[in-house]
């Protein structure tokens, strides 16, 4: 026999329906098809939403060592989500979300969109935001390698810039369960650039992406990749997981290859998609608003405002403005290089952010 309940009927009734609007209320905004992908592919199930938190929440006093700023049910749900519900796997990145900050507190200071270094590499593209998802209702962000003026931003500071722009996106609910795709046109970037990618900073940028932030990655592609870029895998393999591995694809300028896993309809014309060219500031004036300012003229894109929490302190940059270029594929748009069957090796998946 169950236990006994002394609670009067319709207080009963009450107690259920405050927990089923809770519960409720943590999928607000959600269409039934995304919840319905969250629980068969994220093993996210409402009845036991409250517990699956509770029991994360409930690991902290294990780590006395890392402070855990934010704790609340809406934050540690997209945790539970970037490890299919997995509690100890959750609460295993959360505590990695905060010690990487713990561990990096410089990148973290000031850490908003008009600090100075953030705010250059904004308008320099870093990272480029699609308007529209894909077919999978991911997010699309775009790199274009050749855009880094080393002179202007740091690596760091671009890096930081990512960061900011995931913690912005990974607000939606729907992204925390499609996740993102990210690709990455190296046209132009030279082996010069490409000698300032050390190890150590390569490190850094692993773990902020790969084991300290909750987003799922479902794929990270390299376009027009020059030799010196795969000599770079062989750097950061050692830093990678092995489930890590699966997921980028180096197309080189074989765009077709692209467009069997991203549809061109999604994609400007740089990547041989159906869309206009992208324009490099429109990411950063929906992060900057008023405070938007380039010496580029652009052409405006409208993006929904998305509105930045702000921590506040002053960071020293060391880099001066200065006029940059923007970077275009070398691949025309429209122009597709079909596969052939001995190419296959070139598009073959080598490492990823997951």
């Amino acid at each position: 026999m169950g236990p006994v309940s002394f609670l009067p009927k319709h207080q009963k009734l009450s107690t259920l329906k405050g927990d089923s609007a809770k519960m409720t209320h943590l999928q607000a905004g959600l269409s039934p098809e995304t919840i319905e992908k969250a629980r068969l592919e994220l093993n996210e199930n409402p009845d036991v939403l409250h517990q699956d938190i509770q029991q994360v929440r409930d690991m902290i006093i294990t780590r006395p060592d890392i402070g855990f700023l934010r704790t609340d049910d809406a934050f540690i749900l997209r945790f539970l989500r970037a490890r299919k519900f997995h509690q100890a796997d959750a609460f295993r990145l959360l505590a990695q979300y905060f010690q990487y900050r713990q561990l990096n507190l410089d990148m973290f200071k000031n850490f908003k969109a008009d600090d100075p270094g953030i705010k250059r590499a904004l308008i320099d593209g870093f990272p480029g935001v699609l308007e529209n998802r894909d077919h999978y209702g991911r997010k699309i962000l775009l790199l274009f390698a050749a855009n880094w003026d080393q002179s202007r931003n740091s690596f760091t500071d671009i890096l930081r810039a990512i960061l900011l722009s995931l913690e912005v996106l990974i607000e939606d609910p729907e992204l925390q369960i499609n996740g993102f795709i990210l690709i990455i046109d190296w046209s132009n970037f030279s082996f010069k650039q490409a000698s300032k990618l050390t190890p150590s900073i390569l490190k850094l940028a692993i773990e902020g992406l790969q084991d300290s932030f909750p987003a799922r990655f479902g794929g990270v592609h390299f376009v027009n990749q020059p030799w010196y870029i795969h000599a770079l895998y062989t750097l950061i393999k050692p830093f990678l997981k092995d489930k890590t591995r699966k997921r980028i694809f180096l197309h080189g300028n074989n765009l077709n290859s692209l467009h069997q896993l991203i549809h061109p309809e999604f994609l400007p014309s740089e990547f041989g998609g159906t869309l206009p060219p992208y324009d490099m500031g429109t990411w950063a004036r929906t992060l900057l608003g008023p405070d938007y300012s380039d010496e580029n003229d652009y052409t405006h894109t409208s993006y929904n405002a998305m509105h930045v929490k702000h921590t506040s302190s002053n960071l020293e940059r060391e880099c001066s403005p200065k006029p940059m270029k923007r970077s275009q594929s070398v691949v025309e748009a429209g122009t597709l290089k079909h596969e052939d069957k001995g190419e296959n090796e070139n598009t073959q998946p080598l490492l990823a952010l997951d």
